[in-house]
């Protein structure tokens, strides 16, 4: 598989801002025949497992500098989102009933291909959850491979062909 970075015009968008995967909205892309899709990284999760998402959220946003935004509409449940200045990754606070720990989304415009190309890689499917899948990348470290959530999409995300 070979791997072109650069931004690419000709993706089809659907819908309306895309926001974190627990609150995705339609998005849609096509690209043709090509088997060419992109992916980049999306967003950082702090999976807390505790009570009170709200107090994590404001330790959280404190901690980074990010205010909670209670207004995003993927501040709901179990997920609180802090700001986001404009071409930054996206950073969300969730209650977990596993262990706490960190992870990463990466953002497809194709989620078949690219859980495909981890796979190759030597990631794991562990569980595919509505809109998105759960992997474990060889070196144990868990993941999930998303539908295109930032503004933009997909500046500066990698091409694969």
């Amino acid at each position: 598989m070979r791997c072109e970075r650069k931004a690419v015009t000709g993706g089809v968008h659907r819908g309306r801002d895309p926001v974190a995967h627990g609150t995705m909205m339609t998005i849609a892309f096509t690209h043709g025949d090509t088997g060419m899709h992109h992916s980049r990284l999306c967003a950082v999760l702090i999976d807390c497992n505790v009570p009170d998402v709200r107090e994590a959220a404001q330790f959280w946003g404190a901690a980074l500098g990010r205010a909670p935004d209670a207004k995003h509409p993927g501040s709901r449940g179990n997920y609180f989102m802090l700001e986001t200045p404009p071409d930054e990754v996206l950073v969300q606070v969730q209650r977990v009933s596993h262990e706490s720990r960190v992870h990463i989304d990466i953002e497809t415009d194709d989620i078949p291909a690219e859980v495909a190309r981890l796979e190759k890689l030597g990631a794991k499917v562990v569980d595919r959850i509505e809109r998105w899948v759960v992997m474990q990348a060889p070196t144990g470290q868990r993941f999930c491979v998303v539908r295109a959530q930032r503004p933009g999409f997909p500046k500066n995300a990698t091409r694969w062909d």
